[in-house]
């Protein structure tokens, strides 16, 4: 796995994606939510869109050469990584609709979310990531056990969990993006 730091624009493009993933489970777990986590969940979601609208200004006012995916070689392996997590979360929502069960979608789709974060870990340089994909996948599970054990929503679980984990993750990120030193772009 390379050494190389994370530089600004992946800091900022990480807090971007994680941040408005991380608000999406939050949403995700307003399907159903006891009312006094319903706030809760509203206050996570802006919090996680506020990381993500930052890491987005930090992310594209830094130069795209210092990304981790600027070569076609790591490009083409995140593409691979995030084609094949969407395959399988859209495979597993399918089959578990047909089923019958689409409660247990958000679990299904929370686990594949957590495991996919594994294999990006040397792509986008990110040691981080294996912490986030631990946290994420163990939020399924813990899901799923709620789910089959409770009255709660498997939904709620998983809009909770990833969403908590992702936006920590993207603050995270966005605050080593900015004790990154700013770079001009090299002229061609």
């Amino acid at each position: 796995m390379e050494k190389a730091r994370q530089s600004r624009r992946d800091g900022g493009i990480t807090a971007l994606v994680e941040g408005f993933f991380g608000a999406a489970w939050f949403g995700w777990g307003h399907a159903a939510p006891p009312a006094w986590l319903d706030p809760w969940l509203t206050v996570g979601s802006v919090t996680a869109l506020l990381v993500a609208v930052v890491g987005a200004v930090v992310g594209f006012s830094s130069p795209a050469s210092t990304a981790a995916i600027n070569n076609r070689a790591a490009g083409r392996r995140y593409g691979i990584i995030v084609g094949v997590e969407f395959g399988l979360a859209a495979l597993g929502a399918a089959l578990l609709g047909g089923l019958g069960q689409p409660g247990y979608v958000p679990v299904w789709i929370c686990a594949v979310v957590g495991v996919h974060f594994l294999p990006l870990v040397s792509v986008l340089r990110d040691r981080n990531l294996i912490a986030l994909g631990i946290l994420v996948t163990a939020a399924a599970v813990v899901a799923l056990i709620v789910g089959l054990t409770t009255d709660v929503t498997p939904g709620t679980i998983t809009g909770v969990g990833a969403g908590l984990a992702l936006s920590v993750f993207g603050a995270l990120a966005l605050v080593g993006a900015l004790r990154q030193p700013r770079l001009r772009p090299q002229a061609a």
